[in-house]
């Protein structure tokens, strides 16, 4: 279940996660939420 929440980014890693995002966009030609690159980015880093 999602919650919404709110947190405050720096300017480079929202850079960064956009980049991220708008790759993923071009390389699948669907639509990649904000949301969803950050929660995957997170599961990755957080990964035991």
């Amino acid at each position: 279940m999602s919650k919404r929440i709110t947190i405050m980014i720096d300017e480079d890693l929202d850079k960064k996660l956009r980049m991220i995002q708008s790759k993923l966009i071009l390389d699948t030609n669907e639509a990649v939420s904000y949301s969803q690159i950050i929660n995957d980015t997170l599961r990755k880093a957080t990964k035991k």
